[in-house]
């Protein structure tokens, strides 16, 4: 009876077909069942089970479909189970191949040729043109069968992914498809998996050596039946990574490298190599012109390969990077390794100046007396290494590396030095020269001391303080320097999406992917069920555990919900554990309908993910490698065909791909899946594998014990009724029984060393994710998922538990807290039950989340005290927003704190329920907090402290920006201390990572608590104001306004335009910050121009800033002390601006007398030689170029140059200045002459107005716009014979001499009055040819007057304004 229901079951399938009734898109076909039938796996794929005594019904569904019309337009996949193919068969496969064009797709699993069936195969295959893709897993093909296949794509360009698994095709196999790699330029993907290494090198030979853009992966099985890869090449990356081969394979690949340029990064760890490849690698470094990166850790390479590879380095001019470490040469080949890296005379030049970072070293190299000289000889010459690493050398002695650093006094290039491991780094000798050399050495920017001596005994905090950067947070390891490190056996798979992605549902097909054994029956009783579990939203976390061979992956599913997004910061990978994280976004809004959702929200929503993974992973303390990232769109099954929108979301996801590149290791194919279907999800399960295996070869080692407590500790739950948490005496007493290595053997035994041990592997499964654990705790979290999806899962179900008075406000009582979590524990978990209280108490989870800043106590002394819980707070939004105090003298201040690249990063929804804890904590651990109070809301931190009245408030889409505003009745300084020194730190040490920078806001928009969508363009930088305070002479800068602009809403004023002194937006602080500059650069000016000291107490006084600034600290009380009080603060506060007035007084007395030292020396300038020269020209010249109606000052003089102005200044003594609506006169090209004879002219020109730039003379005014950016031109002021005879010929006179005397230094002076006389006699050539020698002329064009002053009788030419105005003075003196 059941047979004859599965023949009906085969009819209905075939007649259905036959009346075009199904719209399938894939098609499995299983033989050699025990039973036929069909069932339809989706509404577009259907599972066909054939038994052996209906196999004549396979061929007549064959041709069924291939008549079809229906399927010729629907169907994409074909998959064959078990098939034993006949010729005829695989005919009638090519008549429906050739019949339906959008067949892409086509899986053989288990499938037999016989005969010459794999020959029609290949004959198919060459005639077809639309398939993509054909896998071949476990079909015994053998070397025959690849030749097959390789004749056939040799014709076939349209193939775009060939897979062959769990096959043997030997090495002749290899060979005939490394033939066809040769002539196929289509081919993208590669995937072998052989039982023999040696089919690898002839394909990826062949890969290099035609710069096939495939990527290529081979698998062997042949180490004891445990599967490994045996080479991968990724082009997108540019990364070839070779695990194993033979050393005739090796050299095969070296060979294939040579005019390759496709490969960027080689990484050859672990790979047995010889000299015979080092010898071939050579002829590589010789000629390939793209490689930048090359590993060979751990390659056994003696003196004579490294002497080859140093030969390489001297023509290559393209390698970066050379890591060499664990190798076994000695210090010949260390010598031959750094020679064309040094220079061994001032006349040679360096061979190799590319190569930027080097490391070598481990346990069998021996540097020895010939490599450290050598050593010495690089560090003492080289000019291009930026990054050198001497690691685990046990035969230098602490004497050679005191040479060693030494030899850096002399090194301008090297940043990072690193001597991880090295026993002879000890000694307070040694400790000493590496203070001595820092304090020499500017350019050395890391020193790695770890696990060296010197490190071990806790002396490297001084070098580590010189070096600007905390010490490494590390156990003891003189401690755990015997326990081996390995690498790490699990790896964490973040599921990340908005709600109704699809998360749960792709998760579990990729756990039934993961299962290689299940039967095909078990997606039939899935898809029944699957409908059931959609119609319920998954709610909190939750962790599914999957073994892939020797590997644990955990699939976390983060909770899509927006209310659990304030606690997925909690759940991100910290310390360099391995995890990858996939962002799911659905293509439809939800699951129940048909409604598209557009590219825009999609792009919203993967950007969302994004920043929140850079945001958090540039929080981590430890970020060895960057985040990989892929991305899956869901629910492809409901697009009938590919759409215009579907390629404008790739496209956009594309874009983001760019955005992202250098902050995630983002991978290029987008995959669109049907979650339902395990068939749709197999390629992402794929990259799932190989990306997890990947990572875990990339992420720092862990110590072996590690990996061996993955497995204990889940022993150890079924064996104690799968308690969620272990108590730390349950894991000492797990060590005593199970881990010899942490055994306490004995009474006499080091328990201390025993127990950090323990502490450092509990510590270690913490960041790797596998436990929950902080040493004051006592205990550890074993059930992430029921920790962070049911306990914390409370935290957020509160809110809507909140019935009674004593819930108000975010708050709840310990014990009505420790009673909702205990009923959370006593629920009817299976496996679990009430047995979970034996080792675990709701307390300790309350002191948990004490930990984890979820919650603080309102009275830490009080056991019984009230607890605030962040996530119970409501938005206070809509609320009258007033300040507690608002007087009319109190004052007003506000800072706007910012992400610098918001665009990438954001402060994530953690983050402000964190802050509100941690702030309420630091401030009730301040001594002087008495009567402080400390209130919140959603987004809002409302404090007051010492009088000062305090809002934090979190703004900004997705939360970018934080405000701080403060309302008080003490000066501005007071009050901004308190932001400065308690509030910014608070906020910067949980954003670590994240830039933030400091803006002013107005204080109107302070005092009138203005909405943050108004305040938005009511703020200023803090650098930007401190720096237009620096350009400003000093008596104004205590008078600076910094206008704001209005805003306006709807046609309607919010806030009108204004203005607000510096001095009431800045507090003293900063003032003073200014000043200092000001007063650190005009004292540099000063002895660029030899102002001489004045010995007077009184001028000292004025002229030097106060040792001793008098600063006013904030009263504590609190409490009103009476009317005498109030006045002795008055006065304190009106000394401290006297004070701050008598500073601005003395930085203007200083700026004046280096006014008049610069006056005096441009009058030297122009009365130099008067009897000599009769003064018939202007001296003081320039030359401006007209640009799009705007005027531009030359500073240089270039051969070539057209259309320039010549301009005069006028020369009045101490006023001299630019003359307006001057007409000038035009020079039509600059010649070779003209830039000989006034090119020094220029130059000095330019200090000149440097100089009045920096103290606020007149000449500087009148030039407005021209004046370009000067800061080069300081920078190369010099003190000394040049900057004396500089300033001295600023203007192009010759009053140089004069100075020069002073300096002792008359060859400069007269080098100078050359050039000075040779631009006179240009400009005096020039004039006479323009006509313009007359006095008139020069009226004409330069609006300048020649006259002679009454007392001195000197010559001069000034302005029509001098002429009238100075009458009195002067004379003129026609010519």
């Amino acid at each position: 009876m059941a047979s004859n229901q599965n023949m009906k079951e085969l009819q209905w399938f075939l007649q259905s077909i036959k009346s075009e009734g199904l719209n399938l898109h894939s098609i499995s076909f299983y033989l050699s069942q025990p039973a036929s039938g069909c069932y339809q796996e989706t509404e577009n794929s259907m599972n066909v089970n054939i038994s052996e005594e209906s196999i004549s019904y396979f061929s007549h569904l064959l041709t069924t479909l291939a008549a079809s019309k229906n399927a010729k337009s629907t169907l994409r996949n074909l998959e064959f189970h078990l098939v034993q193919w006949e010729v005829d068969e695989v005919r009638m496969l090519g008549l429906l191949l050739e019949n339906n064009p959008n067949i892409k797709q086509v899986v053989f699993r288990g499938n037999r040729f016989l005969g010459k069936s794999m020959s029609e195969l290949s004959e198919i295959l060459k005639r077809n043109k639309m398939i993509k893709e054909i896998m071949l897993s476990e079909s015994n093909i053998g070397s025959v069968g690849a030749g097959h296949i390789a004749s056939a794509l040799m014709v076939n360009h349209s193939l775009e992914e060939l897979q062959i698994w769990e096959d043997s095709i030997g090495s002749r196999g290899a060979e005939e498809l490394s033939k066809m790699i040769e002539v196929n330029p289509t081919l993208k993907l590669l995937t072998i998996f052989d039982s023999n290494a040696i089919t690898a090198t002839p394909l990826i030979s062949a890969v290099l050596a035609r710069n096939r853009a495939m990527e290529v992966h081979v698998w062997s099985g042949q180490n004891r039946g445990k599967t490994s890869k045996v080479v991968e090449f990724v082009p997108e990356n540019s990364s070839l990574r070779i695990y194993q081969l033979s050393l005739s394979g090796s050299c095969r690949v070296a060979c294939s490298l040579g005019m390759n340029f496709t490969v960027k990064s080689l990484d050859m760890t672990g790979v047995r190599l010889k000299s015979k490849w080092a010898k071939e690698f050579r002829w590589v470094l010789e000629q390939n012109q793209t490689l930048q990166e090359v590993n060979l850790f751990r390659t056994c390479l003696k003196d004579k390969g490294i002497v080859y590879i140093a030969a390489g380095l001297f023509k290559n001019r393209i390698l970066q990077t050379l890591h060499l470490t664990g190798n076994w040469f000695t210090g010949v080949g260390v010598e031959h390794l750094l020679c064309p890296l040094s220079r061994f005379s001032a006349l040679q030049s360096q061979a190799n100046v590319t190569l930027k970072s080097l490391s070598f070293g481990g346990g069998r190299t021996r540097v020895g007396r010939d490599g450290l000289a050598a050593i010495l000889q690089m560090l003492t010459s080289n000019q291009s290494v930026t990054r050198l690493a001497i690691h685990d050398d046990l035969s230098l002695r602490p004497n050679d590396f005191v040479r060693i650093f030494e030899s850096l006094e002399k090194n301008a290039t090297l940043k990072y030095l690193s001597l991880q491991g090295c026993n002879g780094v000890q000694g307070e000798v040694l400790l000493q020269t590496i203070m001595e050399t820092l304090q020499i050495n500017p350019w050395i920017e890391d020193l790695d001391l770890s696990r060296t001596p010197l490190h071990n005994s806790g002396k490297t905090q001084g070098i580590y303080r010189r070096l600007g950067q905390n010490e490494k947070t590390e156990p003891e390891m003189d401690l755990l320097v015997d326990m081996p490190l390995t690498e790490p056996k699990s790896c964490r798979v973040f599921f990340c999406g908005q709600d109704y992605a699809g998360k749960t549902t792709l998760c579990n097909s990729i756990s039934q992917n993961f299962s290689a054994s299940a039967p095909p029956y078990f997606d039939q009783v899935r898809t029944i069920v699957n409908p059931v579990e959609q119609a319920v939203k998954t709610v909190g976390m939750k962790i599914k555990t999957l073994k892939d061979e020797d590997t644990k992956i955990s699939l976390w599913n983060l909770a899509g919900q927006h209310e659990f997004f304030s606690l997925h910061d909690l759940m991100f990978p910290g310390h360099g554990s391995a995890s990858f994280f996939i962002i799911i976004s659905s293509l439809f809004r939800k699951p129940g309908n048909k409604e598209p959702k557009s590219t825009g929200e999609i792009e919203e929503d993967l950007q969302y993910w994004l920043r929140f993974i850079v945001s958090n992973s540039r929080r981590a303390v430890q970020q060895c490698t960057l985040p990989s990232v892929a991305v899956v769109l869901t629910h492809s099954d409901k697009i009938n065909q590919p759409s215009q929108d579907l390629q404008l979301t790739v496209n956009s996801i594309q874009r983001l791909r760019d955005k992202f590149q250098g902050f995630v290791d983002f991978y290029p194919t987008v995959f669109t899946v049907d979650a339902r279907s395990s068939a749709s999800v197999s390629k992402l399960t794929h990259h799932i594998r190989k990306t997890c295996k990947t990572i875990l070869e990339r992420v720092p080692q862990v110590y072996q014990l590690c990996n061996d407590f993955i497995q204990l500790l889940s022993d150890w739950r079924s064996e104690n009724y799968n308690k969620p948490a272990m108590k730390w005496k349950e894991f000492e007493n797990l060590c005593q029984v199970k881990v010899p290595a942490l055994r306490i053997r004995s009474r006499h035994d080091n328990k201390e060393r025993v127990e950090m041990r323990r502490r450092a592997i509990a510590t270690c499964l913490h960041h790797i994710g596998e436990v929950i654990y902080f040493d004051e705790l006592g205990f550890l979290i074993l059930d992430c998922e029921w920790f962070c999806g049911e306990v914390l899962g409370e935290l957020i179900r509160l809110k809507a538990r909140k019935q009674n008075s004593s819930e108000s406000n975010g708050f709840i009582s310990r014990k009505e807290l420790e009673k909702i979590l205990r009923a959370s524990l006593q629920s009817p978990i299976p496996g679990m039950g009430s047995k979970v209280f034996e080792n675990l108490e709701a307390s300790d989870i309350v002191r948990m989340m004490l930990k984890l800043d979820l919650c603080y106590e309102q009275d830490p002394s009080d056991p019984n005290s009230l607890l605030l819980i962040p996530s119970m707070l409501e938005e206070g939004r809509g609320k009258p927003q007033r300040w507690q105090l608002s007087t009319a003298d109190s004052i007003y201040a506000g800072r706007h704190l910012e992400c610098h690249d918001s665009s990438h990063m954001f402060l994530t929804p953690g983050f402000f329920p964190r802050l509100q804890v941690h702030l309420h904590n630091k401030i009730m651990a301040l001594k002087n907090q008495h009567g402080a109070t400390y209130s919140l809301e959603k987004y809002l931190i409302s404090i007051s402290i010492n009088g000062i009245y305090i809002r934090v408030e979190l703004g900004g889409q997705l939360g970018y920006y934080i405000d701080i505003l403060a309302c008080s009745t003490k000066n501005l300084t007071e009050t901004l201390r308190v932001i400065q020194q308690l509030i910014i730190p608070a906020i910067q040490s949980l954003c670590q990572g994240i830039t933030l920078t400091e803006n002013v806001m107005r204080p109107a928009c302070v005092q009138n608590l203005t909405p943050p969508r108004y305040r938005r363009t009511q703020i200023v930088s803090l650098q930007q104001l401190k720096q237009a305070l620096l350009s400003l002479p000093a008596d104004s800068m205590y008078d600076y306004q910094h206008t704001w602009s209005p805003v306006s809403d709807s046609g309607r004023t919010i806030l009108q335009a204004g203005f607000d002194f510096a001095r009431d937006i800045l507090s003293d602080d900063d003032f003073r910050q200014v000043l200092h500059r000001r007063y650190y650069d005009l004292y540099n000016l000063s002895q660029e121009l030899q102002v001489p000291l004045e010995n007077t107490d009184g001028q000292d006084h004025a002229l030097g800033l106060s040792e001793e600034t008098q600063t006013v600290e904030p009263t504590i009380g609190g409490i009103a002390k009476g009317v005498e009080a109030v006045l002795e603060r008055l006065k304190i506060i009106e000394q401290e601006i006297r004070d701050l007035k008598q500073e601005i007084q003395g930085l203007r007395y200083y700026e004046h007398r280096l006014l008049l030292e610069l006056h005096r020396k441009v009058n030297y300038l122009v009365s130099f030689n008067v009897q000599v020269e009769e003064r018939k020209v202007p001296n003081m010249f320039y030359f401006v170029k007209t640009e799009n109606y705007s005027r531009r000052l030359i500073t240089t003089m270039i051969t070539g140059m057209t259309a320039l102005r010549l301009h005069m200044l006028c020369e009045f003594r101490g006023e001299m200045h630019v003359v307006e609506d001057q007409i000038g006169c035009e020079l039509m090209q600059v010649d070779n002459r003209a830039v000989r004879y006034l090119a020094p002219h220029v130059k000095n020109f330019m200090k000149l107005v440097t100089f009045a730039l920096k103290i606020g003379a007149h000449l500087a005014a009148g030039m407005g716009e021209m004046i370009p950016d000067l800061s080069k031109e300081v920078a190369h002021l010099a003190g000394g014979t040049s900057m004396a005879a500089g300033a001295a010929a600023a203007a192009g006179a010759m009053g140089a001499a004069a100075i020069g005397r002073r300096n002792r230094a008359a060859q400069g002076s007269r080098d100078v009055q050359q050039d000075l006389r040779a631009a006179q006699q240009w400009i005096v050539d020039f004039l006479r040819e323009r006509r313009c020698s007359s006095g008139k002329d020069i009226v004409e064009k330069f609006g300048l007057w020649r006259v002679r002053y009454r007392d001195t009788g000197q010559i001069a030419w000034v302005c029509r304004r001098h002429i009238y105005t100075r009458s009195a003075e002067i004379i003129e003196v026609p010519l």
